[in-house]
């Protein structure tokens, strides 16, 4: 989709603030005609039409918009919450250990992976705390695993204190193989690993061919009939739920794909493309869907307790639930939470990169299966893999890096997670650049994950990657970028984009607008103020035919909302997240 970069392309939404006199004028390719639009309604414009907003800037228009539907907007994603504990600062709790006090010297030839292990566990078995890590060197050579809530494990700063890992997942913890030889470790594990004992447990036990998923335990109550944006929520029973509980909002999801068209926006296209055929890994019923896909899985907070058949729910809902998609609340099962690492950096051994897929595990810091969670000021040196989300919720990654030789993903959000958010974020130039046989992504979104937001970003190496499975209303917002990575992801996995993915303010500095401007691939979409690009074609294939219904605006223009997600917490008046 080539077009002025002044022009607002596709549907538009047109307007501002409540009560505010604003129009635009929608001229007709095709007639000619101009009409006055008025300004507070979601307008489909003729056939082959552009807008231009001449009366407010497109940004500031598009987050009056939101305010006065949050969380049911056509195009804009709804993240305002995204992060820990609801986007809520991190925590700061006191130190009650020391590595030292278990074994661990920074001499650089004692090993000291058992001694860390055995201060997360006394902490973790106390009921949590600080394990601090005092200033130096400390060699390890094999992960760290927190399997405890409320531990955490803190060094003296990211350019004091060092771990050294100087053997891969391969070699220090296990292979993790499919059948075609790729190796799991190209996206998930980490040589700072937060999973549930169980969950752990169950991976190995299974050889990693079941889920990777939540340990979902009983089903607590059944769910009603319910639209996107509400909040309430109307269930069969509320006795087993309680204010502030995390429960997992469980949807089927039916074999014919229709709860896959409504994440993908319901545009035409969604009901001419062949999910069987072109997404069999996400659709049930097609002998290739992953077991994870098998239904929608998203973890929210109860708020509130209404009567004894209506909850209020922390955050709106992201989806409809319809009556042949039969929803529930389930027990979360085996999990951590409020747990983080922080200060210290996490250093690899340096091997070389090795052809795509076949990594064998140098990786930073994973987090599976596990909310409200954090990495502060941490760094992670010649990864595979820097930082991993795998069917994570509500975990903040704040002021951290990724470095050295070349990554395969820097930070990647996969199988199912939600409301994570990564803060002040760098990838830097690589020391050793990509060889060939080899890909880098940068910031990796795929498998039916949501409400993601990376902020505040600069990004030498890397683009907006998307791996397929209908990621959909995620966010990457004020960022500078060259923009020199690639998108990936199984052809099995279907559709690139579920809808409402903004790209807002950002900067690109090498002219390429690759997998940046998409609203020419991403259903109802937003792209906003991309700047420095040489064009608005995404060079990516759209998945669907037709009308997308996405927007495309102020291209080469600094938007006024310069971030989406300070912006939206901004206007709910909620804490933190300056801009």
């Amino acid at each position: 989709m080539r077009q002025d970069p002044s022009l607002v392309s596709r549907r538009a939404l047109i307007g501002g603030a409540a009560g505010a006199a604003v129009t635009s004028t929608v001229t007709s390719a095709v007639t000619g005609a101009v009409t006055s639009v008025a300004a507070s309604s979601f307008v489909a414009p003729p056939a082959g039409a552009t807008v231009r907003n001449r009366d407010q800037d497109t940004s500031a228009a598009l987050l009056d918009q939101w305010a006065q539907a949050e969380g049911a907007h056509p195009l804009v994603p709804d993240i305002a919450r995204a992060g820990y504990r609801l986007g809520s600062g991190l925590p700061r709790p006191r130190v009650v250990a020391r590595v030292t006090d278990f074994g661990a010297r920074a001499d650089g030839t004692t090993d000291c992976a058992a001694a860390f292990n055995a201060a997360l566990r006394s902490v973790g078995e106390r009921g949590g705390g600080v394990v601090l890590v005092p200033r130096g060197t400390y060699r390890l050579s094999s992960p760290v695993f927190v399997h405890w809530s409320n531990v955490v494990l803190r060094g003296a700063g990211r350019d004091a204190t060092v771990l050294h890992f100087t053997r891969t997942l391969d070699d220090g913890y296990r292979q993790a193989r499919q059948s075609n030889g790729n190796s799991r470790w190209s996206w998930t594990g980490g040589q700072i690993w937060f999973v549930a004992a169980e969950r752990r447990a169950r991976s190995e036990a299974e050889d990693f061919a079941g889920t990777e998923g939540w340990l979902l335990g009983d089903t607590l109550t059944t769910a009603g009939a319910a639209s996107r944006g509400q909040r309430t929520l109307s269930v069969s029973d509320t006795s087993r739920l309680r204010a502030g509980d995390m429960v997992v909002l469980e949807c089927d999801n039916p074999p014919d794909a229709t709860l896959l068209m409504h994440l993908a926006g319901d545009v035409a296209g969604t009901r001419a493309y062949d999910w069987p055929k072109r997404a069999p890994q996400l659709v049930t019923g097609s002998g290739g869907q992953y077991v994870q896909y098998s239904t929608l899985q998203w973890p929210v907070r109860v708020e509130a307790v209404l009567g004894p058949q209506l909850v209020r729910l922390a955050q709106p809902l992201r989806y409809d639930l319809r009556p042949g998609w039969p929803a529930r609340l389930r027990a979360v099962g085996p999990t951590v939470h409020d747990s983080g690492v922080e200060e210290l950096t996490v250093r690899n051994e340096l091997v070389a990169m090795t052809a795509h897929n076949k990594h064998p595990g140098s990786n930073g810091v994973c987090f599976q299966a596990v909310h409200d969670c954090w990495a502060r000021d941490v760094r992670v040196e010649n990864c595979d893999l820097g930082f991993g989300f795998t069917t994570a919720k509500s975990n903040t990654l704040s002021r951290v890096a990724v470095g050295g030789r070349s990554a395969h993903h820097s930070f990647a959000c996969r199988m199912q997670s939600h409301d994570n958010l990564v803060d002040d974020f760098e990838i830097e130039a690589f020391t050793v650049p990509v060889p060939s046989g080899a890909v880098h992504h940068g910031l990796n979104l795929e498998g039916l994950s949501s409400g993601n937001v990376w902020r505040r970003g600069r990004m030498a190496e890397g683009t907006f990657d998307t791996h397929r499975a209908l990621p959909f209303e995620n966010a990457r917002t004020n960022i500078t970028l060259v923009n020199n990575g690639r998108v990936g992801g199984s052809a099995a996995s279907g559709p690139l984009f579920g809808a409402r993915i903004a790209h807002w303010n950002v900067r690109i500095t090498s002219g390429s607008p690759y997998a940046v401007t998409v609203a020419d691939v991403a259903p109802r979409s937003v792209t906003v103020g991309v700047q420095g690009v040489n064009g608005t074609v995404s060079e990516l294939t759209p998945d669907f035919s037709g009308d997308l219904e996405s927007l495309i605006a102020d291209t080469g223009a600094r938007p006024q909302v310069t971030d989406l997600y300070a912006a939206q917490r901004a206007r709910l008046h909620l804490e933190g997240a300056d801009e």
